[in-house]
This record gives C-alpha cells, sequence and structure tokens, in this order.
C-alpha cells in the first residue's frame, strides 16, 4: 500500500502542504489507484510531459554512473546472469557488462528508455547473447522463478508504489545463492529541487495528488528485503552535495532526470507556461544544489521457497 504521509526530507511549510494534498489524495482514492501512477511515471519517462527527457543522458548521465558504480562496488558479476530492474538507458546494466556479467537483461516500464539502451547497446558492439531488453512491470516481473544470479534495481524503488511487493518479485527471479542488490532513493535525495518545485508550481492543478516519487531511509529498506525472505541483509547510505553553475542548469537536470511526469495533472496547454515559470523561480533564486542520498541494500537468497 503507498505511503500516504511524507517519508523524504522538506522544508517544514512544504511538508505540511504536501502531507495535506496527499491526505486529499487518499480520500479522493488517487493515491491507492497505483496503475495510474505506473502509467504517469512510464508516460513521464516516454517524454509526453518535458522534451528534457531526451536529455537524459547529456545531463544526468554522469550522477547514474556514480551511483551505480558505488552500487556495484565489491559485487562479482564474472560470468554472472544478471536482470536489472529498472535499468532506464542503460548506465548500470553497461557498467555489470564491463564487470564481466555473461548477459545482462535491462528491464525498464519505459519503451522510449529501452529504446536508449538498445541504442547504445548496438554502439558499443554488443551482442543479443550478452543484452536482451524486456518492457515490464517491477511489481510482476515477467520471468520464471530463479531464472539470474543476480537481480539489482538502480536508483528506481522510490518511484515504484508497492515497493515491498518489486523487491519480492526480485527475490522470486533470484537463483539460490545469488544476490539482490537495491539502489534506492534516501530521505534527502533530491529534496532542494523537489521542496522549490512544490513552492513555484501552480498548486491549483495538484492539490488532491501524491507524487509518484517516495525516498526510504536504510531501516525501512532493510524490512522490506528481510519481508521478501532474504539473508545476510546490510546496507550503506551515501550522500554528495552537487552544486550547479546556477539554479537555471539544476532545473534542467532535475526534469530531465524526473520527466516531470506530474505535469499529466496539468492542462496540455497549461504545461509550458508553468514549466517556464518554475524554471525562472530556480534561476531567479539559484536554486542550483542537488543532493544525491543513496541507500544501497544486499541480500542473498538461500532457499528454495520462491
Amino acid at each position: 500500500m503507498p505511503s500516504v504521509l511524507w517519508t523524504g526530507k522538506l522544508s517544514l511549510p512544504m511538508k505540511l502542504l504536501v502531507n495535506t494534498s496527499n491526505v486529499l489524495a487518499w480520500l479522493n482514492g488517487s493515491a491507492r489507484d497505483t496503475d495510474s501512477m505506473k502509467q504517469r511515471v512510464k508516460l513521464g519517462y516516454d517524454g509526453a510531459f518535458t522534451d528534457h527527457v531526451i536529455r537524459y543522458d547529456e545531463l544526468g548521465l554522469e550522477f547514474q554512473i556514480k551511483a551505480g558504480k558505488a552500487q556495484l562496488e565489491g559485487l562479482d558479476m564474472d560470468g554472472k546472469e544478471v536482470l536489472d530492474v529498472g535499468a532506464g538507458t542503460g548506465a548500470l546494466s553497461f557498467l555489470m557488462l564491463e564487470k564481466g556479467a555473461a548477459k545482462v537483461t535491462c528491464g525498464d516500464i519505459s519503451e522510449y528508455m529501452l529504446s536508449q539502451c538498445r541504442k547504445k547497446a548496438a554502439e558499443k558492439g554488443y551482442s543479443e547473447d550478452r543484452i536482451d531488453f524486456r518492457l515490464l512491470d517491477a511489481e510482476s516481473l515477467p520471468f520464471e522463478d530463479n531464472s539470474f544470479d543476480i537481480v539489482v534495481t538502480g536508483m528506481t524503488l522510490g518511484l515504484l508504489p508497492d515497493q515491498g511487493q518489486a523487491i519480492k518479485e526480485m527475490a522470486r527471479v533470484v537463483r539460490p545463492g545469488g544476490t539482490v542488490s537495491v539502489g534506492a532513493h534516501g530521505p534527502e535525495h533530491y529534496w532542494e529541487p523537489t521542496d522549490t518545485y512544490f513552492r513555484a508550481i501552480n498548486k491549483r492543478y495538484v492539490l488532491g495528488y501524491r507524487l509518484e516519487f517516495w525516498p526510504r531511509n536504510e531501516r525501512e529498506v532493510r524490512h522490506m528485503m528481510a519481508q521478501a525472505g532474504l539473508s545476510g541483509i546490510h546496507t550503506k547510505r551515501e550522500i554528495w552535495r552537487n552544486r550547479f553553475p546556477n539554479g537555471g542548469e539544476a532545473f534542467d537536470f532535475f526534469a530531465a532526470i524526473s520527466a516531470s511526469w506530474w505535469y499529466s495533472k496539468f492542462p496540455e496547454e497549461k504545461r509550458r507556461d508553468d514549466y517556464q515559470k518554475v524554471r525562472n523561480y530556480f534561476k531567479k533564486n539559484n536554486k542550483n544544489q542537488v543532493t544525491d542520498d543513496i541507500i544501497l541494500a544486499y541480500g542473498r537468497k538461500l532457499s528454495r521457497k520462491y
């Protein structure tokens, strides 16, 4: 069940505003409509709400690679068959291939993200026996039990309505003795642009709407992994404070990496004007800091109960 009260960091006025909106969303039923939540995220990353999505790698790939390298540190990929859930444009997938994975399956809910991943695989010379691609829902993976040696998700968990179910699915499809690795959004992840966006956006269209992004702390991630039947669970947390030359560039990064799917709640003719108004607010107030806060979690599947 999706959370109602916000679990991440925000300034007090914005947290009160967001929680009021979340309660309204719960009362009107939209916070329980998880199919619509997933569809909004999918459409966002397919480019329905902002042209910035086509600059996803240009503006955000270095940050994805940095998080991916931290997540893969110490993991033995040599000769392993791996599933990457929420692969996006493939930052984590290609790192795993470079570390010796025998084959990586890239799975994502967005057709556009997968198309970019597929294009890069061709450019890098990877054949179908090393990498393949699947359109999928992380909460209902289209694979048989015990299909992969390692299952990972890198910075996707916070976008899933039922995060616990997604981890259970990852545990189901990993082989006994295999590893599940989760890269989750920590409580401070992107809190500055999120807070700024809440301040500047036209609230008429988003009041009573529960944002699809939902961060978690280490304890919560460990609990979900234990509920999925994993053992030897351990976590670590990495925080980086990124500063952009100005607020406009911070906005551009955030718009590309988040896909601005909340604009699905706006009339189409109102989106571009509000988008520009918010960018101007970022720039005028020099909101140029964006925090990366990542929870890295690992667990092993020791039994054959799945």
